[in-house]
């Protein structure tokens, strides 16, 4: 984990997470996604618990709403710009932690939690079902987890095809284009159906998976491009398609929600 936790590190303390939900119409897709299924769940006086919280742009936009907020991030780099925007009046903590141990909280203490980014980074199903298993056992009751994970054909589209390295897949896909296990790649993927299978193993039970940002990164030239009026009509589109499980496959990341037995 320590190798993960430089690796990361070093990824992120160029600046690439604090803008990336936001920079463009294509990636806004994601957020207004994930904040409108938060939102179907949200309750007044949750309290939330985010982990993997990266620069804060979940916690913040919730802490700002009145909700009370703990944050866990893993890399220095990312708290460090998370601490920029906490407001005086904002009853929010962050502290660096790993997603794998989440000792310094008891069991049943959270409302909502959400887990949108460690399992991109976790390379084992092992590391995976215990971050999963410490997100659940920290919820209350009846709470609701939100799990992210990112697909494999995304991998293909986006590194493979759209920024020209399809003859280099070989050396990160199997013969069969399943993306290899590697921590220098940074990034983890999952089938949906494999997904699907692992969380079975835990008390929960399932309320939906959701496409959140659909095939908006891969089309993102044409998005990009609409009008105010034309994005409004995909935003449509996208909202009352993306828990379609035909379309979600080559959707970059889909967002699992379930509730604690």
């Amino acid at each position: 984990m320590e190798n993960v936790k430089e690796i990361l590190e070093s990824y992120y303390s160029s600046g690439k997470e604090e803008n990336r939900l936001v920079k463009d119409k294509a990636h806004q897709v994601e957020f207004l996604t994930t904040v409108r299924y938060i939102d179907k769940y949200l309750k007044t006086g949750d309290k939330i618990l985010e982990i993997g919280a990266g620069t804060g742009r979940y916690s913040l936009y919730y802490a700002k709403k009145g909700y009370e907020v703990e944050a866990i991030e893993l890399t220095k780099s990312n708290i460090k710009e998370f601490k920029k925007h906490i407001e005086s009046n904002m009853k929010i903590g962050i502290h660096e932690g790993n997603a794998l141990d989440l000792s310094m909280y008891d069991d049943n203490t959270f409302d909502i939690t959400l887990l949108l980014g460690p399992v991109y980074h976790l390379f084992s199903v092992e590391e995976k079902k215990k971050a999963i298993g410490e997100a659940i056992r920290v919820t209350k009751p009846h709470g609701k987890i939100f799990i992210a994970y990112i697909t494999n054909d995304t991998v293909i589209i986006s590194y493979g095809l759209r920024k020209g390295n399809l003859l280099k897949l070989k050396d990160v896909c199997d013969e069969n284009y399943r993306v290899k296990e590697i921590p220098e790649e940074i990034f983890s993927v999952n089938y949906i159906d494999e997904f699907d299978n692992m969380m079975k193993e835990f008390q929960v039970k399932k309320l939906c998976e959701v496409a959140v940002d659909g095939i908006s990164e891969s089309l993102s030239d044409y998005i990009n491009k609409l009008s105010e009026e034309e994005y409004k009509v995909w935003l449509d589109y996208h909202f009352k398609n993306c828990e379609r499980k035909d379309l979600m496959g080559y959707s970059s990341h889909v967002l699992y929600i379930c509730e604690k037995n």
